[in-house]
């Protein structure tokens, strides 16, 4: 049979069914883990808050008021719709964005109330608001009771746990953050509705809110998160658009408190709007501004000059031009406002262009308007710079220097501006010539002048003066109405379809059934993979699947578990389950010596990976049931190192086997007769220093055929053949080797030894017994097995099957297995 063995043709596949049986064996691990899965999972239920998602619908359109048709210097259209929903998508999401609304609404400022498992959010559910003292800094994190005893009087207290450094912050403009020393203790006093409250921790002021009722003796909580923190709280709000190139957005926002997340909506989208109008009126404010201050300055000329002139006429008798006068001083009035006029383009053009490069924020760009410029290729070009430096301040909010949506719109900018200074140059050129026209003119009829008379000229020149001081006050008395009037009409590109209120529902959350179902998921998964663990790294043989998928040597038959005192199983309980196996194997063995051809004598050799494994159980039983069968049957002991046989049957191991390989005794002097017919023993004797080359000796050889002369079986008792070689020594000896293997005891490493013998040849008539067999279902199956050689049979199942044959063992109390573990650990 050995030829025709191949180490690789052993199973080593996963057993799955083995597996299955495993699981099914530990259901109440199963149950166990899931009671407390779903027990954690109603924990988390019972006191998670719910969360609400809320949302407002706003549009955002290009609205030009049609009065204004002509102004576009002052209305400037800052990229169309598209542009200016890609710009409110990204503002709405930006941190500078939410900093306003935050800061506008105080939500760095949080009340609380208890709720029934902990304090919840309680904004617009206090009766009093609180009015922040800017000016002065509040401890963060720090939570600050509230509980009224009255209608106007209240407690302010707060408990400060550990002392140490503490954060304080301003929560005006600079938002400045600074530490300071407090100690611990108890912060407790009195006050009233409205008073000024001015501690080291808290300043400001407790109002009262009209909509709430006031109830003596309630907690309220109040207090101060980081600004910062608070508003990275609000950066994912969600704007969607309704569709593509649609300029409807969705502005969604998910929290704890619906009335402040609807205040939250409505007051981003308020914020949106202000800014954009802001935005869309930037020209016309730049406007405003210049003239402003540029009409103090002329007014102050113009009134010099009227004096001048009131001057003149009161010293001299000219009090009016002559007709040819006052034609020329009306041609030259006219002449003067115009090269004014180009005079100024020309220095908004020299401004503009310097501006362009030498600086590289382009969101302050001198308006045209400022100068009356109106040249569309100008008010285009500028204002597309400004509003695409309006763009790129916004996204440095989101990206980093050198992202490239940074870099795509610098390179836009580029681009705007090259064409901007090629058209700057071009018309100041034309505006050059213009000048070199007026002042041809103008020298013309001065020339014409200078033939009136001295008075005339004298009066002319102031009166020129004030014609021209005149006309450039009331051109910016007019570009300021004008200005007034746009910014005045302006309304803002952002309108509100359906604003942000609480109409009921828009609960989220809690997701109470995911949680049920992660409950149920983790509290399969993690039995699953103890046991799966446990059975991946198991290298112990718990069944007979085992040593198959571990070895092809034959198992021979199946040992139960004894709960007998002594070895003596099959002649203390001959009719039990044990006993019959016993028989079983016997059959087994005689048919094996049938197979061989054997006559006389047989002798059965009994060994094992490691001690403890039951070789000499097994031996002292075999020996039994061979001697009850009438057979002339001698057990020898032959593990030298640790004899063991002689106890069981009360017999002196002074002299044995040793005695006689030593030449120190003779076959008849070591062989002892034993209560049982038929069976005789022969004990190991005395430890000897050399048991291996004993074993080689040839009084061994000699040993045996006296034996074989006078018994039908010779059982041989021998050491475990994975720690000692001495039953190598032995197998040349043996008809049939029996490898005891024990349940959930040996290893399945430990079989490769005997494997590689039985490959090679050296080791032949070999069978497994599985000793210490119990009919668990978390082994793996839940019956018994019985092998031969395939045909052969050896041990069935002993369970229910047995009533009526088999004489029933009673199980120890559980008291006795603690006290029996309890001695052999003493031992």
């Amino acid at each position: 049979m050995s030829e025709d063995f191949n180490i690789n043709d052993v199973q080593i596949n996963f057993d799955f069914k083995g597996f299955l049986y495993k699981l099914l064996s530990y259901w109440p691990l199963f149950l166990i883990s899931l009671a407390i899965g779903f027990g954690i999972a109603y924990y988390i239920n019972v006191r998670k808050l719910p969360s609400y998602r809320l949302d407002t619908l706003v549009t955002i359109k290009d609205d030009q008021n049609p009065f204004f048709t002509t102004t576009t210097s002052l209305t400037f259209n800052w990229g169309g719709t598209t542009d200016k929903v890609n710009t409110s998508v990204i503002t709405l999401r930006s941190r500078s964005h939410n900093e306003k609304v935050v800061d506008r609404l105080q939500y760095y400022l949080n009340y609380k109330r208890e709720g029934k498992y902990q304090l919840v959010d309680a904004y617009k559910q206090t009766p009093f608001t609180i009015e922040v003292d800017t000016a002065k800094e509040q401890l963060l994190g720090q939570k600050f009771k509230i509980v009224f005893k009255d209608s106007v009087n209240f407690v302010l207290s707060t408990e400060i746990e550990n002392e140490g450094n503490k954060v304080f912050q301003l929560y005006n403009a600079t938002k400045e953050k600074t530490r300071r020393f407090v100690a611990s203790g108890t912060v407790e006093q009195d006050y009233k509705i409205g008073e000024k409250i001015n501690t080291p921790l808290f300043s400001g002021t407790v109002l009262p809110n009209q909509e709430i009722p006031v109830v003596p003796g309630k907690n309220f909580y109040f207090n101060f998160s980081n600004f910062d923190g608070a508003v990275k709280g609000y950066t994912n709000i969600q704007v969607n658009s309704a569709g593509q190139g649609s300029s409807v957005l969705t502005l969604s926002l998910a929290g704890r408190n619906k009335a402040r997340i609807v205040d939250y909506l409505n007051t981003s989208v308020e914020v949106l709007s202000e800014d954009m109008l802001k935005r869309k009126n930037l020209f016309a404010t730049k406007t405003i501004r210049f003239i402003d201050s540029s009409l103090g300055v002329k007014s102050k000329e113009l009134k010099e000059v009227e004096k001048e002139l009131n001057d003149f006429k009161d010293k001299n008798a000219v009090i009016d031009l002559n007709t040819e006068g006052a034609d020329i001083k009306a041609k030259l009035n006219n002449f003067d406002l115009r090269k004014e006029n180009v005079e100024r383009e020309l220095n908004y053009y020299n401004t503009l262009e310097n501006y362009l490069q030498t600086r590289k924020d382009y969101r302050d760009v001198p308006a045209p308007s400022v100068a009356g410029i109106s040249e569309a290729s100008i008010v285009s070009g500028v204002g597309q710079i400004v509003q695409l430096a309006q763009r790129r301040s916004t996204l440095e909010y989101s990206y980093k220097e050198g992202a490239t949506p940074l870099l795509d719109i610098d390179r836009q900018i580029d681009a705007v501006k090259r064409i901007l200074i090629e058209n700057i140059t071009s018309t100041k050129g034309l505006k050059n010539q213009e000048i070199r026209t007026i002042n041809s003119e103008i020298a013309s009829l001065e020339y014409q002048m200078r033939k009136l008379p001295k008075e005339q000229q004298d009066l002319l020149k102031i009166e020129r003066r004030y014609s021209l001081n005149e006309g450039v006050y009331n051109l910016f008395l007019a570009k300021k109405s004008e200005a007034d009037l746009v910014k005045a009409a302006n309304v803002s590109d952002v309108q509100v379809i359906d604003i942000a209120k609480d109409t009921g529902g828009g609960q989220i959350g809690p997701n109470t059934q995911l949680n049920y179902v992660m409950a149920a998921l983790f509290g399969l998964l993690i039995p699953f993979v103890f046991v799966f663990l446990r059975v991946f790294f198991d290298t112990k043989i718990h069944h007979l699947q085992d040593i198959q998928r571990q070895s092809k040597i034959p198992v021979l038959g199946v040992i139960g578990k004894s709960r007998l005192d002594s070895n003596l199983a099959v002649l203390t309980k001959p009719k039990s389950a044990i006993a019959e196996a016993f028989r079983a194997l016997r059959s087994g063995l005689q048919f094996l010596y049938r197979k061989q051809g054997l006559d006389g004598c047989k002798t059965v050799l009994v060994t094992s990976s490691v001690s403890g494994e039951g070789k000499t159980f097994t031996s002292i039983n075999i020996a039994s049931v061979f001697a009850l069968s009438q057979k002339k049957t001698i057990l020898v002991g032959l593990d030298l190192r640790k004899p063991k046989i002689f106890g069981d049957f009360n017999i002196n191991n002074s002299v044995g086997v040793v005695n006689y390989l030593v030449n120190d005794a003779t076959v008849d002097t070591i062989i002892q007769s034993t209560k049982i017919e038929n069976l005789d023993i022969i004990t190991s004797g005395p430890i000897p220093p050399n048991p291996s080359e004993l074993l080689m000796s040839e009084r061994m050889d000699s040993l045996i055929l006296e034996l074989k002369k006078s018994y039908d079986y010779i059982i041989l008792d021998t050491p475990p053949m994975g720690l000692v070689a001495d039953s190598l020594e032995l197998l040349s000896y043996a008809d049939a080797t029996i490898y005891m293997v024990r349940q959930n005891y040996t290893r399945k490493r430990m079989l490769g030894m005997i494997n590689e013998k039985y490959k090679r040849g050296e080791v032949k008539n070999i069978s497994f017994v599985l000793n210490y067999y119990q009919e668990k279902a978390k082994y793996g199956y839940g019956y018994g097995y019985g092998y031969g050689y395939g045909y052969g049979y050896g041990y069935g199942g002993y369970g229910k099957y047995g009533n009526g044959y088999h004489e029933e063992e009673k199980k120890d109390s559980y008291l006795k297995r603690m006290t029996n573990i309890f001695r052999k650990r003493r031992k």
